[in-house]
């Protein structure tokens, strides 16, 4: 079989042959570039010196590296490419020095681009303060992690911040359909219908690389038709990339996003989406041990005594993953998380132990009442510890009306019980005991 030579350009991806040469090719982030922005200004060959340094906070796909190159290209500034995976100390220090030496004997400024920033450690990241503050270099750096965690504080202050945010459904079409005309891309070897482009812009979630490189699998396996043109479909599409694989850093934000809206899928009872979230976090390959833990603090924190067996299959789930381990263990971790969705619910055994440890932080204590002092030690009695101590077997219903908490704290309240599954019958209890308690 014939294949269009358009679509052997050596090992060149297209996700890199498609990068545009200058901002006005970028798809997206028009919330970054409008004119006179601080993109624009560091693009511009005929700018002002001095421009800031930034940092690239987005998702993987949304253009970072992209922007970076595209600023070099339209200023004309020398361009440096550093990746945080390879670089060390001295890889910073040299092209540093590189930098000012370039800056002092011939006029040039140097673009420092660095991928991945927040896998640098804080000495690799104090490494590139000198170069950043005296201007020696303007650093673009990239990352798909809160920078506010992971970029130490004195590099954030002296950079600016801007993030990207995802790339639309429009902005994904114009992409793949500019990569199948474009003559850098597959340059009208192929034709491709709506419903393809459709697959393939729903199959990207968001991430332009993505979205190219399924684009060239499925050009790659499209039939060529008899006027010669291979024409890629949406089962061409389904066939070449076989499944959607989901935007989640087990390292990265994602990650937190994904099982915040679990636990709150929990919490607001709602298994459909619980199961969802549950579903990408297995499918994106998150530690099990890790889901089956959420899922137990889920169980004492918001379901707590309203369903007090909701706290056993939680732990039974953890167990069963730990003992059959994947794939099968994603049953009972599904059977724990629609139980916990669908069960009553109450947070008030959280919210008695929270309010508690807060009067400790706070000083709020007192010395234990004398009567419940340990009596068992020589000395002890002359102390007057244990005496007037009321034993609750020794009444005829289980409860002595005695003082339990210190002076300081007699009638303070943490515990209070909602009427809602089965701690309905312990408020109805407890209000019982509380008058025998108190007299």
């Amino acid at each position: 079989m014939n294949r269009p030579t358009a679509l052997h350009q050596g090992q060149t991806p297209l996700a890199v042959r498609m990068r545009p040469t200058s901002l006005d090719e970028v798809a997206g982030q028009q919330h970054l570039l409008r004119p006179g922005s601080p993109l624009v200004k560091l693009a511009d060959p005929d700018a002002s010196p001095g421009a800031v340094s930034v940092i690239l906070w987005g998702p993987p796909g949304t253009g970072k590296t992209t922007l970076a190159q595209a600023i070099a290209r339209s200023s004309g500034r020398r361009f440096v490419e550093l990746s945080a995976i390879t670089a060390g100390v001295k890889d910073v220090r040299e092209v540093m020095q590189e930098a000012l030496d370039q800056r002092d004997l011939y006029g040039r400024t140097t673009i420092l681009f660095l991928d991945e920033i927040h896998r640098f450690t804080k000495a690799q990241q104090d490494a590139l303060l000198p170069g950043v503050e005296n201007g020696w270099v303007i650093l673009i750096a990239a990352t798909t992690e809160n920078p506010s965690f992971s970029v130490i504080s004195p590099l954030l202050s002296r950079s600016l911040l801007l993030t990207l945010q995802q790339l639309t459904d429009e902005d994904l079409t114009v992409l793949v359909r500019r990569a199948v005309s474009d003559p850098r891309g597959l340059a009208d070897a192929v034709r491709i219908d709506d419903d393809a482009v459709a697959a393939l812009v729903h199959l990207a979630s968001g991430d332009a690389r993505r979205a190219l490189t399924a684009l060239e699998a499925a050009a790659t396996v499209a039939e060529v038709g008899e006027d010669g043109t291979a024409v890629v479909t949406a089962d061409i599409v389904a066939q070449a990339v076989d499944r959607a694989l989901l935007r989640y850093d087990r390292q990265g934000d994602e990650h937190y996003d994904v099982i915040s809206a679990f636990i709150k899928s929990i919490r607001g009872s709602d298994p459909d989406a619980a199961v969802h979230y549950l579903a990408r976090m297995i499918e994106a390959g998150e530690d099990p041990r890790f889901i089956a833990r959420r899922l137990v603090i889920s169980a004492a924190e918001d379901v707590g005594l309203a369903d007090p067996q909701a706290l056993q299959i939680a732990v039974a789930a953890a167990d069963a993953v730990a003992f059959i381990g994947m794939p099968e263990g994603r049953i009972p971790l599904a059977e724990a998380t629609i139980y916990l969705a669908t069960t009553a619910k109450s947070n008030a055994a959280y919210m008695a132990i929270d309010a508690a440890i807060a009067d400790v932080r706070g000083g709020g204590f007192g010395r234990v009442p004398k009567h419940l002092r340990d009596a068992h030690y020589a000395g002890a009695k002359r102390l007057g510890h244990g005496k007037g101590y009321v034993y609750p077997h020794d009444t005829e219903v289980g409860v002595a009306a005695q003082q339990y908490l210190p002076d300081e704290l007699v009638g303070k309240r943490y515990y209070s019980p909602k009427a809602l599954g089965a701690e309905r019958d312990v408020q109805a209890r407890l209000e019982r005991i509380r008058r025998i308690l108190e007299g």
